[in-house]
């Protein structure tokens, strides 16, 4: 399991944060932990590092949104020395132009990009395993942030407005010389809003902002696996100045089922065998996830932890993935009747079996027999 930190969390951001926000918490977070202002403790220099990778990532509109989608695993390999590409060269042109900012030279980074697009949404959906195996529809009711409708979105109770934080003078950081160089924090008054509601919006608390919900039909496609991400395009949130909406992202959990394991697009089953049909050999029914009915021809002698693997009987892989479907493993699972549920007569059959199977050399006398490996059979679809 990868234990780096939420690229989002390294910042102290929220997913629809845009690039201003981004970059105004990487500034923070870099000024606090540069290993010059803390004496190179090591602790500060991981959470620079960090911070800067988090920034390298997050100011990339493509790397972002591979990184939404897929987590460190869709950036891995991009070189550099950092997973997603992050060159360690950049951490020093991006400090620099955070000082020409401080400076007088702000803003000289920034490119046009026209109308900014919306922050996605983000969702979990938890779908029983066969639905998840051969897909299926689902209405999904999304809550998003939506303007409050009694204060226009602006905070203030009807009637009022807020004003300009008195402490930053509405810019929300102060900053404070230190030698050279001038360092700027969040304004602590206004807790870098700028701005001061006297009289709070009783609808929103002050937000400006109310939860809202809509209805999105989200189609599964067969064989999407836990921990994936679907995404559904353009039903995310309104972007500002009409650019385009963001996108829904539906992360998968599934649903713990009582019949069967899934590993990848194979399935695991256990099948309980009496002792009977375990040393004699028999033909029994198995089940399948798509219900179908199955029988497995089990060879006499068949020993615990025995496997057999049906082809073509497990879930379908998913689109680019390959065709067809994975394979059912069915493990044999050998009942012993108690002794006390034993009849006499059935205890007399049993124990004639034990002396029989003694005198012929198929058990030690007194050494219990320990099955160490899996046998496996093979055998197509039934």
């Amino acid at each position: 399991m990868d234990e780096r930190r939420d690229l989002y969390e390294v910042l102290g951001v929220g997913r629809e944060a845009g690039p201003d926000e981004i970059r105004k918490a990487y500034k923070q977070a870099a000024l606090k932990h540069h290993p010059d202002r803390n004496n190179g403790d090591p602790v500060a220099a991981q959470r620079f590092k960090e911070a800067t990778e988090a920034f390298q990532v997050l100011s990339d509109e493509q790397k972002r949104a591979i990184y939404d989608q897929y987590g460190f695993a869709g950036l891995e390999g991009g070189g550099g020395g950092f997973p997603g590409g992050v060159d360690l060269g950049d951490i020093f042109g991006n400090f620099q132009d955070l000082f020409s900012e401080f400076f007088g030279g702000g803003g000289q980074r920034g490119r046009g990009r026209g109308p900014r697009r919306g922050a996605d949404l983000r969702v979990q959906e938890r779908l029983p395993l066969k639905d998840a195996a051969f897909g299926c529809k689902r209405e999904l009711a999304i809550a998003f942030p939506a303007p409050c409708e009694r204060c226009n979105g602006n905070g203030a109770e009807p009637g009022t407005q807020p004003t300009a934080c008195g402490t930053c003078r509405g810019s929300g950081q102060v900053s404070n010389a230190r030698g050279f160089v001038m360092f700027t924090a969040p304004c602590p008054t206004c807790r870098g809003e700028g701005r001061i509601l006297k009289s709070p919006c009783t609808q929103c608390r002050g937000q400006g902002q109310e939860a809202r919900q809509k209805k999105v039909v989200v189609s599964f496609p067969a064989g999407i696996d836990e921990g994936q991400v679907l995404r559904i395009p353009g039903q995310g949130m309104p972007a500002p100045n009409g650019g385009q909406a963001g996108d829904v992202l539906v992360q998968i959990e599934l649903e713990p089922d009582p019949r069967f394991e899934r590993h990848g697009a194979d399935l695991a089953t256990r099948l309980k065998v009496g002792v009977a049909d375990a040393i004699l050999g028999a033909k029994l029914p198995v089940a399948t996830l798509d219900d179908e009915p199955l029988e497995i021809e089990l060879p006499a002698g068949t020993q615990p932890g025995h496997v057999v693997v049906v082809r073509g009987r497990g879930v379908p892989k998913l689109e680019g993935k390959g065709r067809g479907r994975g394979a059912l493993h069915v493990v044999v699972e050998v009942e012993v009747p108690r002794g006390d549920a034993l009849e006499a007569a059935t205890r007399q059959l049993v124990e004639q079996l034990r002396e029989a199977l003694r005198a012929s050399g198929g058990q030690p006398s007194e050494t219990p027999v320990t099955e160490t490996g899996a046998e496996t059979t093979e055998t197509g679809t039934g």
